[in-house]
């Protein structure tokens, strides 16, 4: 993976009071596009998580402001509604998930990912939500398909526990280290196997590098600018597990410096994706016609990101248009 070069200037020790962001829409010329069931799913989605996943206010409210189903909905635009159902429900899950892995030790990491992959734990709210959005899935998904939704859910846990224990010991990657782990946390591969499951397809076993190399590509761009995006709230509670701290502590640069490295990077990835899908091997035509519609649901995972990120309260309130408009967000003073 080529990296832009490093700015050799000096840091400043001086702590800004706003970052100005690199402009991704405009490296990012995919067409967005909304699944025209949105409106019906994503309300009885919601409802689903908060009777499943007994929540109260404000967590309730704080969900909402997430538009999950938004991002579902733009993710996977050609799903049916019974597919696109299963998808909301699995992202819904997967951001409270999230919530609940910032709140456990390594061991309740590791038992909530024993849990939903064994299937056993119903007693326990993520396994029983767990169960329920799978034995739907197990329907139409394919046994390829199938299989790579429990790996990558693994490796996602496995990946989860891990990052808990670097909290922890307040450990920071290096960025090579960094790029690689920040695949399985991303959970990215997950909603990849999901590409497959919404389309009703199953891709061969075979795993051919340049595929993986476009997967790479896509799964960066979404979790880098996650981390461009996050980080003024994750540097408000301390939080190390993003590319911004990461470049600043082994690179040396200040936070705007980094920021705008961060954001090179996202553009060199979406090149990657590219150069990568302009040189995908033929399978022969009915697997060729699996790959083109899995890619370009690879290019929706990337463009629904972006635009939901602003649309979201997630990372920036309500200020989401704004900052989508004037590229600028206040730093959050630290807790």
């Amino acid at each position: 993976m080529d990296l832009p070069a490093i700015c050799t200037t000096p840091r400043s020790d001086a702590e800004p009071a706003e970052l100005i962001l690199p402009d991704l829409l405009s490296n990012c010329y995919y067409p967005l596009r909304v699944n025209p069931h949105y409106d019906a799913i994503f309300r009885v989605s919601e409802q689903w998580l908060f009777d499943e996943g007994r929540l109260v206010e404000p967590e309730i409210t704080k969900f909402v402001g997430l538009r999950a189903g938004y991002l579902t909905a733009a993710c996977y635009p050609d799903a049916d509604a019974f597919h696109l159902r299963v998808c909301s429900d699995f992202i819904n899950w997967s951001w409270k998930v999230d919530d609940w892995l910032d709140e456990f030790n390594v061991d309740g990491a590791l038992g909530m990912r024993e849990c939903c992959i064994s299937g056993i734990c119903t007693d326990t709210t993520a396994g029983r939500m767990c169960k329920s959005f799978f034995s739907r899935f197990r329907e139409t998904g394919g046994p390829g398909c199938t299989e790579r939704f429990i790996h990558t859910m693994d490796l996602y846990f496995i990946a989860g526990a891990k990052e808990v224990d670097n909290r922890t010991k307040k450990y920071i990657h290096d960025l090579e280290s960094y790029v690689t782990f920040r695949r399985d946390t991303s959970g990215c591969k997950i909603c990849f196997a999901l590409i497959e499951y919404a389309a009703q397809i199953d891709l061969p076993d075979e795993t051919h590098p340049i595929m993986m190399a476009a997967e790479d590509a896509a799964n960066d761009h979404i979790s880098w600018s996650n981390d461009i995006f996050s980080y003024n709230v994750e540097q408000s509670r301390h939080e190390t597990h993003n590319l911004i701290a990461v470049l600043m502590h082994e690179q040396g640069l200040d936070l705007q410096r980094a920021i705008g490295y961060a954001g090179q990077m996202c553009k060199s990835a979406i090149q990657r994706f590219e150069d990568n899908r302009a040189i995908l091997p033929s399978w022969g035509e009915e697997v060729d016609r699996q790959v083109a519609i899995y890619v370009q649901g690879l290019q929706d995972w990337i463009v629904a990101n972006l635009h939901w990120s602003f649309e979201s309260t997630r990372y920036f309130g309500n200020d989401g248009q704004a900052v989508k408009r004037d590229g600028i967000i206040k730093l959050l003073p630290t807790e």
